[in-house]
């Protein structure tokens, strides 16, 4: 898709736009500048439809992760995900990282089970990472698995389940650590499980009990360093056959979170529909020193759709624009669809999420905050509606020129080159 908009059109408009918004106290070569030290963790599992590389397992049920579609290019194997994300990156504006699972491990033709994974099976991960002088962070992969197939996991009432898990834990968190002191950035580890049931269970206390102490155990590994390695735990509404009782439901985890001094993570597509995840960013940073984010987008489910600049989406991050707070949130994307181009999929995905921060730094907090103080609250509305029509797209703009990338739908082209060279010869 061309387009006729010149960089003199885009630096034109910009300060026009830069003037509008000096008039209401913001800056937005401040917002620009900060927008773009934002890190972003790109999921690796968009790349394949949430597979992995796994060698296959006879008797592997899906573990409460689906992605639908058959788009043409899905990415076979570790290289082709790695060609992808170059791309990708490509076509980013910003500070980028990586967010990998367990199950991206490469074992060559010798299959390791996940409780004896290393380092070494991720090292053509690392390498790609360094190449590009961006960060890792790591996920442990508690489904898709045998050991999962039952729905239950670091809950298991099997013992022997229950280690094999603690185990892989542990080896994960080893793996952060590595990737931590390798790229000299720390790791975020993010820990969910799919453990629940599908219909009323007459026991939810032992496998909360059960998962306690799993946990603890997971991180209790002295050799394992909070500078290197951040641990979040991930709660959930319901999920693909955990429909009526979610073992690590969100009361578990914050208040594991604040009791085991970890980071609990807030996806936006582990909620009611109804529910406001931006609310409650100011109620959990009172008590917990940094969130996980997971930017997701449910259509009527946790279906993780690609992010889009949505009304939650947005007001995730001007609340925690208006708190002052992107130096205590780690901002991931987390979703899947394989019914599109996937590449597409990651860079719109990304870039609404960049967008938000944008908007958010572009928010004029200082004039709503002093009519709110003033008892004007009409005043404040007035200023809220004003602010969705101010000319941030030429702010957008000139931010992607600034970091060396394609403004607006310019990047199109490069996905469409793609798809005919690589993604339409992929089987």
């Amino acid at each position: 898709m061309k387009s006729s908009t010149s960089a003199q059109t885009i630096h034109a408009s910009y300060r026009l736009a830069r003037a509008a918004y000096a008039e209401r106290g913001v800056d937005t070569d401040a917002a620009i500048k900060k927008a773009l030290a934002v890190p972003i963790s790109l999921h690796c599992w968009q790349a394949d439809d949430v597979r992995g590389l796994e060698t296959p397992v006879e008797g592997l049920a899906g573990g409460g992760i689906m992605a639908t579609g058959g788009y043409p290019g899905r990415a076979r194997n570790g290289d082709e995900m790695r060609a992808d994300l170059d791309l990708v990156l490509k076509l980013l504006p910003g500070a980028q990282r990586l967010n990998l699972h367990a199950f991206y491990a490469e074992t060559g033709k010798k299959p390791v089970d996940r409780d004896a994974i290393t380092p070494a099976h991720f090292a053509n991960w690392l390498d790609w990472a360094k190449g590009h002088r961006i960060g890792l962070d790591f996920n442990p992969t508690y489904f898709a698995h045998p050991k999962a197939n039952d729905g239950f996991t670091l809950s298991s009432a099997d013992k022997k389940i229950r280690q094999f898990w603690i185990d892989h834990g542990r080896a994960c968190r080893r793996i952060a650590q590595h990737f931590s002191k390798q790229l000299g950035s720390p790791s975020v580890i993010n820990h969910w499980i799919p453990d629940g049931t599908k219909d009323q269970p007459a026991d939810r206390f032992s496998p909360r009990a059960r998962l306690v102490e799993a946990l603890d155990a997971v991180l209790d590994d002295k050799g394992v360093s909070g500078a290197h390695c951040v641990d979040a735990v991930e709660g959930k509404l319901f999920g693909l056959g955990s429909e009526d009782y979610v073992v690590g439901s969100h009361e578990f985890y914050y208040s594991y979170a604040q009791s085991r001094k970890v980071v609990p993570c807030l996806d936006l597509g582990h909620y009611h529909p109804t529910e406001s995840v931006a609310d409650k960013v100011s109620a959990l940073l009172q008590f917990h020193p940094r969130l996980l984010l997971h930017t997701s987008r449910p259509v009527r489910w946790d279906s993780d759709h690609v992010v889009i600049l949505d009304d939650a989406v947005r007001a995730l991050f001007t609340e925690i624009a208006r708190g002052g707070a992107f130096n205590r949130v780690f901002v991931a994307l987390d979703f899947f669809d394989a019914s599109i181009n996937r590449i597409a999929a990651y860079v719109v995905g990304a870039r609404a999420t960049r967008q938000a921060i944008l908007l958010g730094l572009l928010d004029p907090t200082k004039l709503l905050k002093a009519a709110e103080a003033g008892g004007r609250g009409h005043e404040r509305l007035a200023l809220m509606e004003q602010a969705k029509s101010m000319p941030w797209g030429a702010v957008w703009d000139e931010l992607c020129l600034r970091s060396g990338t394609k403004p607006a739908e310019t990047w199109l082209e490069d996905v469409a080159g793609y798809e005919t060279k690589v993604l339409s010869k992929r089987s």
